[in-house]
Parts: C-alpha cells; sequence; structure tokens
C-alpha cells in the first residue's frame, strides 16, 4: 500500500521559515516524480513545486519562485520542501503528491498525502 506522510508544519511568523517533508513508501518509485501542493481554506488546490526523479529538474510557481525550494533524497524516499521568508498568503494545508509523468503529477492524478498545515502570522 502506497503511503505518503507529510510533516514539518506549523506556525511561524511572516519572514520565518519551515522546511516540509514528505516520506514515501509501499513501492519502488525509482523514476518517480515528487510535487507539492497547497489548499488554503475556501480556494482551489495550486502547485507549488516539483522535482525530477534525479533532482535535475525543478519546476516552482511563481507566487513562491526564490523563496521555496523543493529537494529529493532518493535513498531515504523522501522530498523536501524548504520554505523561506513566508508570508501570510502562504497559509495553506500542503500536500505532497508523486508520479512518474509531469503531466498526470500536476493534473492530480498521482498518489497523495493527508497533508500538514502551514500558518504564517502577520
Amino acid at each position: 500500500q502506497v503511503q505518503l506522510r507529510e510533516s514539518g508544519g506549523g506556525l511561524v511568523q511572516a519572514g520565518g521559515s519551515l522546511r516540509l517533508s514528505c516520506a514515501a513508501s509501499g513501492r519502488s518509485f525509482t523514476g518517480y516524480r515528487m510535487g507539492w501542493f497547497r489548499q488554503a481554506p475556501g480556494k482551489e488546490r495550486e502547485f507549488v513545486a516539483a522535482i525530477s526523479w534525479n533532482g535535475g529538474s525543478t519546476s516552482y510557481a511563481d507566487s513562491v519562485k526564490g523563496r521555496f525550494t523543493i529537494s529529493r533524497d532518493n535513498a531515504k524516499n523522501t522530498a523536501y520542501l524548504q520554505m523561506n521568508s513566508l508570508k501570510p498568503e502562504d497559509t495553506a494545508i500542503y500536500y505532497c503528491s508523486t508520479h512518474i509523468a509531469l503531466k498526470d503529477l500536476l493534473l492530480g492524478s498521482g498518489y497523495w498525502g493527508q497533508g500538514t498545515q502551514v500558518t504564517v502570522s502577520s
């Protein structure tokens, strides 16, 4: 059974930092891309960042470019999202997802975790 488990969320003041982790288990994830998405109250889920299997390709939403960094450790089947210079508008539940194809990852067709809450106070 595939499981993705996010951790690292919490309450932080504006300008602060958090590091989210997503641990994957239950199958081989060789070749799989990993992605982070978020959903704020009353809003649609949106893409945040994605990373290729070997880490050589990353992509970010314009709203987080220069502030967030996605990375992964394949030996641990874990992806990370380093979030710096956090803003109140970054407040959301953050989810990780994985799929072998970027298009399907972005369409929401991959495996999903349960999410971790990030709250940024002003």
